[in-house]
């Protein structure tokens, strides 16, 4: 177990480090990082310059313009961390050929005096773990949970000192690191976004960040793109009209693609959504993973390579009750938000508003759930043994909501899928796992075919394991 540290102890210890030296660089929430390295004392030999553009005419002459407007982006953290990182490294290089250089930089919006901006910000650090070595990126993004501007500039400070600290002295071990970023702030501050890279970092999957964010409780939501690069929501999903889609996709079937794919086609073509703002998102959530017992790191890859493989942005969250995500999304102005899912989660979610609050809160329970722009696009299925499709307008919901249920599908708050493949209803991820596993003949008919590929070429989800043994 590692030892618990003051933010003064570690601000200290790197000071008295003769190897680390670098520039801080910091815009809003005042220069607190660089106060607490100041204030311990021997800062002479960590800081080679602080600085703070805070006018904006100022800051663009330096950094350059931000062509969105805003000075709060992962955009302007990068160009801060590029300019500073030059300088030092032309002005300071051959003075001091053995020091490890980093610099650090924020950019901050701290609550304002009408409460109308809850705090948040972009913090980085560029930094070498070995003289004349390759360079290392640490990019977070923090919301601030505090309810007073100099208490969020304290948090910053703190944050920013376990950030410099963390990269050098826990650079081993990157889930100790993320865990170390929260010392002296649980309760003050939410992390949702974080991506090391670089030369000291070239085997670790970014994706695990992500992981290890919700399930250490750095953050509810985490996300990465395509690309298996981490990403952070207001960088694309300000304003947008997005649909998410959660499952377990263990594996993404033809039946999950089916599902997502004319849902989402249905969504982009209502009289209500902008196609062109459309975003889609696919969802797995920290209990589905836990669902076979312990949390399996390499279950969790195998289903993200999979999802990336199809083009998908994935979300990783612990955000099993659906009001979280409605709450956590609001933050990003999303103009209508809607969930895909099977017609029998559909039950179980309306099953479970209806059995948990027979106390009378029946009306508010189904309110925080079905707010004006949330919508569900619900996916049929057959019915055991008959084979008849059940849907959302079918749906055997308990007689005592049945009245608020038909409002639901009355005000299309509640929507059947139309467009579905009812060829490959018969599609079940658990089925398919079975298979594979035992390499049964006919798996790969119900996968989409570079899921196929992918699962044969890297023996996803234990595939097959005599196979693996014989081409080593």
């Amino acid at each position: 177990m590692r030892q618990l540290l003051e933010t003064d102890q570690k601000a200290l210890e790197i000071n008295l480090d003769p190897a680390i030296y670098g520039t801080f660089a910091e815009i809003g929430a005042g220069q607190e990082v660089a106060r607490y390295f100041f204030q311990v004392g021997a800062a002479a030999g960590t800081i080679a310059k602080t600085m703070s553009a805070y006018d904006k005419t100022y800051s663009d002459q330096i950094y350059g313009e931000e062509a969105s407007g805003r000075y709060v982006c992962e955009a302007r953290l990068y160009k801060m961390l590029n300019h500073e990182y030059e300088l030092m490294r032309t002005r300071l290089s051959n003075e001091r050929p053995d020091t490890n250089f980093f610099v650090f930089a924020d950019t901050v919006a701290a609550i304002n005096y009408q409460r109308t901006i809850k705090g948040n910000g972009w913090l980085g650090i560029r930094f070498q773990l070995h003289p004349e070595g390759g360079t290392n990126d640490l990019v977070l993004h923090v919301r601030m949970l505090d309810n007073d501007n100099q208490l969020q500039q304290q948090a910053i400070g703190i944050l920013g000192v376990n950030l410099i600290y963390a990269c050098f002295r826990f650079n081993q071990d990157p889930e100790t690191l993320l865990q170390s970023l929260m010392d002296g702030l649980h309760g003050r501050v939410k992390i949702d976004m974080v991506r090391l890279t670089g030369a000291d970092f070239a085997e670790l999957d970014n994706r695990l960040l992500s992981l290890w964010m919700v399930k250490n409780g750095l953050t509810d939501v985490a996300m990465f793109g395509p690309d298996r690069q981490n990403l952070h929501p207001s960088e694309f999903l300000y304003k947008r009209h997005v649909m998410m889609v959660r499952g377990s996709f263990r594996p993404a079937t033809l039946v999950n693609l089916d599902m997502i794919n004319a849902s989402f086609q249905q969504f982009r073509n209502a009289s209500e959504t902008d196609p062109r703002k459309t975003f889609l998102l696919t969802e797995i959530t920290l209990d589905n993973l836990r669902s076979s017992g312990e949390l399996d790191e390499q279950d969790f890859l195998d289903r993200a390579e999979l999802l990336n493989a199809l083009g998908q942005t994935v979300v990783i969250s612990d955000c099993q009750q659906y009001q979280k995500m409605v709450t956590y999304l609001a933050d990003f102005k999303v103009q209508q938000l809607a969930f895909a899912m099977g017609v029998r989660e559909l039950l179980d979610l309306i099953n479970n508003k209806y059995y948990q609050n027979l106390d009378g809160r029946l009306l508010a329970a189904f309110g925080e759930l079905f707010t004006r722009n949330v919508k569900f696009y619900v996916y049929p299925a057959l019915q055991e043994g008959s084979g008849e499709l059940i849907t959302a307008q079918s749906l055997p919901v308990p007689e005592g909501v049945k009245f608020l249920y038909k409002h639901l599908l009355d005000n299309r708050q509640i929507i059947d899928v139309e467009g579905f493949d009812r060829g490959l209803l018969h599609i079940f991820s658990k089925e398919v796992l079975r298979m594979l596993r035992n390499n049964e003949d006919g798996w790969e008919s119900m996968v989409p075919s570079q899921v196929a590929n992918l699962i044969r070429e890297k023996y996803l989800f234990g595939f097959p394991a005599e196979q693996m043994e014989f081409d080593y």
